[in-house]
């Protein structure tokens, strides 16, 4: 697992609306693993792929009772 660099409010991943997951794949489950990662290292309660520079909807977000979610292609 890795700690990913959060992007800055100036990088155009994060004013483009992001990519749907096609498929749930080892890379994107990897994908997965290091933003929690990222999320916890860096004391945060949720984190979406294109702040770390991906464009793909997935979100994570820690629920403290329920734990982590992860949400892939939400829909409002």
């Amino acid at each position: 697992m890795a700690i990913l660099e959060i992007k800055e409010y100036r990088e155009p991943v994060l004013r483009e609306k992001a990519l749907p997951v096609e498929e749930v794949t080892p890379e994107i489950l990897n994908l997965i693993k290091n933003m929690a990662e990222t999320m916890y290292f860096d004391s945060g309660v949720g984190l979406a792929a294109p702040q770390v520079g991906v464009s793909k909807r997935i979100i994570l977000v820690d629920g403290k009772e329920d734990g982590l979610i992860v949400l892939i292609n939400p829909m409002i």
